[in-house]
């Protein structure tokens, strides 16, 4: 069959290693630290890069290029690198990009852990950066500086679901040259393929809905051969591979990720009408609800809305922190993408790092809930949610 009439879910599970002489119809472990050489000659042409093969898990192990090469199909990427964690995907794929001096334009609406690394680690190497407000892109151009060479953001954002136009931010980084890279964790290559609005680069951490389950870290990024392989000398010699088992887990989660995915997503719609109309929440925001201020754009560049609602409690601090105690069924965690429903609360947790002006700016109030919406029943999640607010 032609590969290119294959559909995505087909795609996400036949697409495995080479079977090996046992016949096995499931790929196997590769725990391996290293790999053997036939003879001397092989060995010199091997590390100078005259063979593609398997030298050392630290550049490459069987169990990881699997778990590439789906994701590159998925996204609609050249080649890609797997991480041991989602910001070892963020922090290198920048490092290996970026020299001294150089100026990346991000998004103000961003990971607090990405903010960190923006404000504290990067101004050590001489690298700057500027933060544009997610709703007034046309302001973008005219922060470009001659050493901008990166525009970063998320969509949709963390936590606060906002949604950024991919198919313009794209025709900005074309039309000044710039790298555009997209963190596109939320949404998943199932519900968006932002390389095909211009992205160059696609980050995920395959920690959340991609493994699904809570259970291993794990980060990848994906795009341009040209710009991959400048991130892959980078982690060759760095050192963040991500370890053979993870890296079978998450490519054998792969071939449920849509299924898992469309009940996140019908799960996640339910609860944001749901919440919509409670007398005891401020607002709701959700990607699919026709009153998110980009409900437009998400239904040009998404699939569905993602399995994150995020609301404010009316209340302030004193109600949020009674409504967090007063959970019984769901989990209190700073994870998402799980098959278990998880509370957060991102002021105290996730964006703490942040000031108090610096999450205003991104409308993260003391009041802000974040829902990674499970797969357990949606009645379950809701009464447990009425409860709490109750």
């Amino acid at each position: 069959m032609n590969k290119n009439n294959i559909k995505f879910e087909t795609n996400a599970i036949r697409t495995q290693l080479k079977r090996s002489e046992n016949l096995e119809h499931s790929v196997p472990l590769y725990l391996t630290s290293s790999f053997v050489f036939e003879d001397a000659e092989d060995m010199r042409a091997s590390f100078a890069e005259e063979k593609d093969r398997n030298i050392y898990s630290r550049y490459s192990n069987p169990n990881s290029s699997e778990f590439i090469d789906k994701v590159c199909q998925m996204e609609g990427a050249e080649s890609g690198f797997a991480f041991a964690s989602g910001m070892a995907a963020v922090f290198s794929t920048l490092a290996a990009l970026l020299d001294s001096g150089d100026h990346v334009l991000s998004a103000r609406s961003i990971f607090g852990s990405t903010h960190s690394l923006f404000t504290n680690f990067f101004p050590k190497w001489n690298i700057s950066h500027s933060y544009f407000k997610i709703d007034e892109l046309d302001t973008i151009e005219s922060m470009i500086t001659p050493t901008t060479k990166i525009i970063y953001a998320e969509t949709p954002t963390n936590p606060g679901v906002d949604v950024l136009d991919l198919e313009e931010l794209g025709k900005i980084a074309k039309k000044n040259n710039l790298i555009l890279v997209i963190d596109n964790c939320f949404a998943t290559p199932y519900l968006q393929q932002p390389i095909k609005f211009g992205a160059d680069l696609v980050i995920h951490s395959g920690t959340k809905l991609m493994d699904g389950q809570g259970r291993v870290l794990a980060g990848i990024t994906v795009g341009s051969a040209e710009l991959m392989n400048k991130v892959y000398r980078f982690s060759r010699i760095t050192g963040p591979a991500l370890s053979p088992f993870n890296a079978w887990i998450l490519s054998k989660s792969l071939e449920t990720l849509a299924i898992r995915v469309d009940r996140h997503c019908e799960n996640a719609l339910k609860l944001a009408e749901f919440l919509e109309g409670h007398e005891n929440i401020n607002w709701v925001k959700y990607p699919f609800l026709k009153s998110h201020p980009k409900y437009e754009i998400a239904k040009k560049q998404m699939k569905a809305g993602g399995c994150v609602v995020a609301f404010e409690v009316k209340g302030g601090l004193d109600a949020g922190r009674e409504f967090f105690d007063s959970i019984k069924l769901l989990s209190l965690s700073a994870n998402l993408g799980d098959s278990r429903t998880i509370v957060t609360h991102p002021a105290s947790t996730t964006h703490s790092k942040l000031s108090v002006k610096e999450r205003a700016a991104v409308g993260i109030s003391d009041g802000t809930v974040r829902i990674s919406v499970g797969l357990e029943h949606i009645d379950d999640i809701i009464a447990d949610i009425t409860q709490a607010l109750g």
